[in-house]
């Protein structure tokens, strides 16, 4: 007869288990050991606790189960503890089953599936409203965009699905199953179908969380940042299965991420003088030793009372300890996918990009202590460009947390640690200092994911006129550009033949086209009628005043020699941002806000010194002698 209570062998993860004791009231019986609990099988095991919950409210069994699958003594990637977790959350049914009734309550507007990098999407610039828009294969097909300017790309960084949402794409180029019209009204929701999913998030992301304190230290390598989120990538994809059961599972993880009480009761002292409680202070003190040893950049002393500029950052949630550890860690891709899959909902979507632009500053330091940067750079920007794209979203950040300015501060910072004496003109008489493109930081592009979340956010009208009618802004952009005026000085070669070319030929090209060019042109596009045509002149005013400093930098009115001239002419830079945009902004100034050029030339004692450097570069093509 005792044979009948052992558990059954099946793969289902159920058990006969003691049925008959299960019929007596949850709240009339003791609470069953972990050993008792686990002997039931999986399914008993989780319908006993749905039945707790239903009852009682709360369920003793539950927490003893979690206290054993969850212990920091046992990894976090046992892949049993992960099948257990499983079959709890379904209450009783198997975890496909629970899944598919989950799913049929799902009234989602917006796709938001997440890729990772080297996979096919798509982007159609009819429906596009930003220019990152993308969608994914199967919304494209499901969508009418029969006859538009589309295109099929491989992804480069990883994205995110924009299909139904109405703040990066028109509502005409949404897919059959997307957009609040395709929404199908549900039968209500049963009460107590997501009962054992809401007791047991706050933990299972706790422990998490807790996972990233304890392999954290202030010395991590780039190979160590793998480790560590990889050890994790198992216990990951379960959380992201959750999510993918649609929108009342998400709605359950991202109120657990966002919610102040949830994070103050899990993690923040006093802890009870038990074990775990010595494990929890233990991975307190750590945290805190990654606060201190990975603060922010010192910002520029006018602007340190800007929130997002702060040494140091208070969390107060779940998810701003997660960006903490996600910028810590190197933006790991399954983390990275994490956070993203909860993006279609906007409560969420707003606090994630908060707390972003709260850690934002730190990415410079990220990515220069990177052995990857390239790597590193896309999985940066898979999360931002999602995040940035939509236009109230970014606008609302710039209004309220200063994106713009924790941008272009953290640009200009990067690349000011790499500065050297400009060598166009005699050195004795140049001040000037440009940006060393023998360096690391401008071979490997590590300024990329600064300057496409800046080409990002300005593709946005609204963002552009801000920083438009913001003179300190500006004033900060062009003492940027000036870092990149005559960068990359090339002496010509008369003696012996130059077998390989530099390779800052290339890095010197790609930051003036990436970091300068499409900015401007960025701003150019929104420049389109004659009511901008202030904003114009003020840009233009600022191109003559800063090139008439270059200019007193270079010394370049200083008398020369015939022999200093002809040493001079043997070098050229190609890249001079400050001309480009005088010369692009007075072309669009005349184009199309019916500006005159008698009014916006610089005068006629400076504009043949501004000619001089374009046309030494024409000459030095044909330059032949000394």
């Amino acid at each position: 007869m005792a044979d009948r209570n052992k558990p059954s062998s099946t793969d289902d993860g159920t058990g006969s288990g003691t049925a008959g004791t299960d019929r007596a009231s949850p709240s009339t019986r003791r609470p069953l050991s972990v050993a008792r609990l686990k002997e039931k099988g999986k399914k008993l095991a989780s319908a006993h606790i749905h039945r707790e919950l239903a009852v009682n409210g709360t369920s003793d069994s539950l927490n003893r189960l979690l206290d054993d699958l969850l212990s920091p003594e046992s990894s976090i990637s046992n892949s049993d503890n992960i099948e257990w977790c499983r079959w709890l959350v379904a209450g009783g049914r198997t975890p496909a089953e629970f899944a598919l009734i989950v799913r049929a309550y799902d009234n989602h507007a917006k796709c938001g599936l997440v890729w990772i990098p080297h996979v096919v999407a798509y982007r159609c610039r009819t429906c596009g409203i930003s220019p990152c828009m993308s969608i994914c294969r199967d919304c494209f097909k499901r969508g009418n965009h029969r006859n538009h300017d589309f295109n099929m790309f491989l992804s480069q960084a990883g994205g995110a699905c924009d299909c139904g949402d109405t703040s990066v794409m028109k509502a005409e180029g949404f897919c059959s199953d997307h957009g609040l019209n395709n929404c199908q009204n549900k039968a209500p929701v049963p009460d107590d179908l997501m009962l054992v999913a809401e007791a047991m998030m706050p933990r299972l992301i706790l422990r998490m969380l807790l996972h990233f304190r304890e392999y954290s230290a202030a010395n991590l390598d780039s190979a160590d940042c793998r480790r560590t989120a990889e050890y994790c990538n198992d216990y990951c994809a379960m959380l992201m299965e959750f999510n993918n059961m649609g929108e009342l599972m998400r709605r359950v993880m991202t109120r657990t991420l966002i919610d102040r009480g949830v994070y103050r009761r899990l993690l923040e002292p006093p802890y009870p003088s038990t074990r775990y409680g010595m494990y929890l202070q233990d991975g307190w003190l750590r945290y805190e030793q990654a606060l201190r040893h990975f603060p922010s950049p010192e910002p520029p002393p006018d602007y340190a009372h800007l929130a997002a500029l702060g040494r140091t950052i208070v969390h107060e949630t779940l998810l701003e300890e997660f960006i903490f550890w996600t910028f810590k860690y190197e933006f790991q891709q399954q983390i990275v996918c994490f956070l993203l899959n909860m993006l279609p909902d906007q409560d969420y979507k707003e606090h994630l990009t908060r707390t972003f632009v709260m850690h934002y500053c730190r990415i410079p330091s990220v990515l220069e202590l990177s052995s990857d940067p390239d790597t590193l750079s896309n999985r940066v920007v898979h999360m931002s460009v999602q995040l940035f794209s939509n236009e109230s979203l970014a606008l609302k950040m710039v209004e309220e947390l200063s994106l713009l300015h924790v941008m272009i501060i953290s640009l200009r910072q990067m690349m000011s640690k790499i500065l050297t004496p400009h060598t166009l003109h005699s050195s004795e008489h140049n001040f000037h200092y440009v940006v060393d493109c023998a360096e690391r930081v401008m071979k490997e592009h590590c300024y990329w994911p600064l300057v496409s979340d800046f080409n990002n956010v300005l593709s946005h009208e609204s963002v552009a006129l801000v920083f438009l009618k913001d003179d300190d802004l500006i004033d900060m952009w062009f003492q940027f550009l000036s870092m990149l005026q005559g960068m990359n000085v090339n002496i010509r070669e008369i003696i012996s033949h130059v077998e390989y070319e530099s390779s800052s030929y290339y890095a010197a090209f790609s930051c003036e086209l990436e970091a300068s060019a499409y900015p401007m042109w960025s701003i150019i596009s929104h420049l389109q009628n004659p009511s901008h045509a202030s904003l114009a002149k003020k840009i233009m005013m600022y191109c003559v005043n800063y090139l008439q400093d270059w200019l007193d930098a270079i010394n370049f009115y200083q008398q020369q020699s015939r022999f200093e001239k002809r040493i001079q002419m043997s070098r050229a830079s190609f890249h001079f941002p400050l001309h480009r945009y005088l010369a692009a902004f007075i072309c669009q100034g005349v184009k199309t806000m019916g500006m005159s050029l008698n009014d916006i030339l610089p005068s006629a004692d400076l504009l043949p010194k501004l000619m001089m450097h374009p046309l030494r570069v024409q000459v030095s093509k044909h330059f032949r002698r000394l």
